[in-house]
């Protein structure tokens, strides 16, 4: 008998048109011969099932059903196409959990704790995990620029702590200009994140299980044409990202381990892609995506491909998985 698979996307945050994008080629790519596949859409101003002549049926949130023409649709599993909030930080991880809905992304406490920047960092620095100096902010804070500039040095980035898809972000190269990076960051989160600028070769691992293990997935190198790596460059086409990375293999096997050792460390599940920079020849974590873009254009899946795993196998091993736990 088919399974009923929710694929859900949208989201409360900025990303919700990359998620939009990445929940229909999940939805495109599925067996529809082993699943019967549902597009819902997860708003804040609603939660709907959006069929293929785009009529809106409601979600009941008491148990995510779904009433069509007389008929209650459940579901067996959760595929999670959600970038941001709140399928990034452990609101929804949460909310199927309580209501005992398998879904294909990590934990509520490991989504929530990478989502955050600040606390990812914290906890990883004693497992020996190498981070930028940084400098935080809450909104309301007083805001010291030379105390920021003497502990992290020009140029610095701001980051929204709580954000994906490098909205909120800013490279900045003078003091002066600190004030307006720091309000473009409080835009998207009330916490924010001020790193040192490193200056070295972009790397982003993807890391999944797998058939039941941990699989490190071939290495991207990030160039981008941009001054870093920003929205355009990931997704209007102004970077290059190559991969296997034209890395050494000392380069290769040190960041591979660090990505492994965080996805065991924190005991993740389903999908990541760590971000890190070279800096005298060892990686520094930036950050842990655990619902990385899953577009034909998006890394983790080139990713995939250049390891010999097709679209429709990385997605149908991540549903599987979620229906093993």
């Amino acid at each position: 008998m088919k399974k009923n698979i929710a694929i859900i996307m949208g989201g409360y945050s900025s990303e919700y048109e990359i998620s939009l994008k990445s929940g229909n080629v999940v939805y495109n790519t599925l067996d529809k011969d082993k699943y019967n596949t549902y597009r819902i859409h997860i708003f804040k101003e609603k939660w709907v099932f959006v069929n293929d002549m785009n009529e809106e049926f409601p979600v009941d949130k008491n148990d995510f059903s779904v009433l069509v023409n007389e008929t209650r649709i459940t579901f067996d599993c959760v595929f999670n196409a959600i970038h941001g909030s709140p399928g990034e930080d452990g609101y929804m991880q949460a909310y199927f959990e309580l209501i005992g809905i398998p879904q294909t992304s990590c934990s509520m406490y490991q989504a929530a704790l990478t989502f955050n920047k600040r606390d990812l960092l914290a906890t990883l620095k004693p497992f020996g995990i190498k981070t930028a100096e940084n400098y935080y902010l809450d909104l309301g804070d007083t805001i010291d620029n030379g105390a920021i500039v003497a502990k992290v040095g020009l140029p610095c980035f701001v980051k929204a702590n709580k954000a994906g898809s490098s909205f909120g972000i800013s490279k900045v190269y003078k003091k002066e200009d600190l004030k307006a990076a720091i309000d473009k960051s409080f835009k998207e989160d009330n916490e924010i994140i001020i790193e040192q600028f490193l200056d070295g070769v972009e790397v982003s691992v993807g890391v999944i299980s797998y058939k039941g293990e941990t699989k490190v997935l071939p290495i991207t190198e990030i160039v981008s044409e941009n001054d870093f790596f920003d929205y355009a460059a990931k997704y209007e086409g102004k970077s290059q990202e190559i991969t296997p990375a034209r890395i050494s293999d000392d380069y290769a096997n040190k960041v591979r381990n660090e990505a492994k050792k965080i996805y065991e460390v924190l005991n993740m599940t389903g999908f990541t892609r760590s971000e890190f920079i070279f800096k005298k020849d060892e990686p520094y974590l930036l950050e842990v995506n655990t619902v990385p873009g899953l577009t034909n254009e998006s890394i983790l899946p080139q990713q995939a491909a250049k390891a010999g795993i097709s679209m429709e196998d990385l997605f149908d091993n991540a549903i599987e998985e979620a229906l093993n736990k």
